[in-house]
């Protein structure tokens, strides 16, 4: 009997020493109470854990990668947009993530979902479509600022995907369209006007030489007379006659 009661306290004392041994991994913090009070963080490694005065509560310090589902979100020019993103975070503090916030990721993720449609509701729809690595940045500074009380640090925010409704797709095109047409007016424009610059310029020149305006009414008939097509058939301008009278020679 006594042998028998010597083996099973025993093996209670293994049971209890097994039972208070926890290992965790070098990405694994743990969060411990003693008789329901923040005691201390542990690990990694092997850490021992007194049963029924002791709890522990394991911590991942990984970064922590979730989707936050599409949301409706009306831009400041009243654009009606589903926008969805995706949001990378880790634990910094482990026992402010656990005293904190009931449950940090589900607090991250509604808080995330919040923070999207108010970021971005306050930008107009080129914006989103046009900037959206400053949009990034926006909603990462928001979210990152609400969740250090909750020692979490969001690093990176990346929208993924801003649907918009079909009529509003033609629209957007349309403007497009106005856009490309406008600037090739533009351009057009500019170019008639360095043009009629260009030949300002070249008729000034010519005014002040009479010799060179004689010399570019050569020019161009030389050009004309390359086309035998048909007859064309040019006055002579009474000062090229006069030239050409200079230079005759008197015959005796």
């Amino acid at each position: 009997m006594f042998e028998f009661g010597g083996m099973t306290a025993l093996f209670l004392v293994v049971a209890l020493a097994a039972s208070s041994l926890r290992i965790l991994r070098e990405y694994e913090r743990g969060v411990v109470f003693m008789l329901g009070r923040f005691w201390k963080v542990k690990g990694p490694g092997l850490v021992i854990v007194i049963p029924g005065i002791q709890q522990m509560v394991r911590v991942d310090l990984r970064t922590v990668v979730f989707d936050v589902p599409s949301q409706d979100v009306i831009s400041r020019d009243n654009v009606s947009v589903k926008v969805n993103a995706v949001v990378y975070f880790r634990v910094m503090e482990p026992s402010k993530a656990i005293l904190q916030v009931e449950d940090y990721m589900n607090a991250t993720s509604q808080l995330a979902q919040t923070t999207l449609r108010a970021v971005l509701g306050k930008h107009e729809l080129d914006e989103m479509l046009a900037e959206r690595e400053a949009l990034n940045s926006d909603i990462q500074q928001a979210l990152d600022a609400q969740t250090d009380a909750w020692g979490i640090k969001v690093s990176n925010v990346e929208i993924k995907h801003v649907d918009i409704d079909e009529s509003m797709v033609r629209a957007i095109a349309r403007q497009a369209e106005a856009e490309r047409e406008r600037r090739a007016k533009v351009i057009h424009a500019e170019g008639e006007l360095q043009a009629s610059e260009k030949l300002l310029a070249a008729a000034d020149v010519l005014a002040g030489r009479p010799q060179a305006m004689q010399l570019r009414y050569l020019q161009t008939l030389s050009a004309i007379a390359g086309d035998r097509s048909n007859t064309i058939v040019f006055p002579l301008p009474g000062d090229l006659m006069d030239l050409l009278g200079q230079g005759r020679k008197p015959v005796d």
